[in-house]
């Protein structure tokens, strides 16, 4: 039956939605996430331009400390980070902690034609920008060979 299932549920509805006395009593029931998660998918972004190739990433509520721009020797940018956050809610009859921590990484494989010494990065309101200029590269040269013969 019907009617006997849904009395049997744990919420009290009123016209499809639960009444504020039966959320209350089991709000403890349910987890907790803070607002902000561990990065596990940073969404980054690469573009090439005329004289420099740019690389941006969305780290929302990160701080520039949190996060690690390097370079390795094969050409490798990587943009690491870690973050630990934890909130804490007092009260008269009861004391709560939420820890969460997460690390993300990102890497890009540079071309040849880069200058690693003046790779530059900033961060602004959770987006991280990175410029990395490239180097001119000669046109070669064409010299035209007489035929003989």
């Amino acid at each position: 039956m019907a009617g006997a299932a849904a009395s049997s549920t744990r919420f009290r509805w009123t016209c499809g939605i639960p009444s504020r006395s039966s959320i209350s009593q089991q709000s403890h029931r349910f987890r907790h996430f803070p607002e902000k998660t561990p990065l596990s998918s940073t969404r980054a972004w690469a573009g090439r331009r005329p004289r420099r190739h740019v690389f941006k990433a969305d780290l929302p509520g990160m701080k520039k400390e949190e996060v690690k721009v390097e370079i390795e020797d094969d050409r490798v940018l990587q943009i690491s980070g870690e973050r630990h956050v934890e909130k804490e809610d007092r009260n008269d009859t009861w004391h709560r902690v939420e820890r969460s921590s997460g690390k993300f990484s990102r890497r890009f494989r540079l071309r040849e034609n880069v200058r690693i010494g003046d790779v530059k990065a900033s961060m602004e309101n959770g987006v991280l920008t990175i410029t990395v200029p490239k180097v001119e590269m000669k046109k070669p040269e064409i010299k035209s060979v007489e035929i003989s013969g």
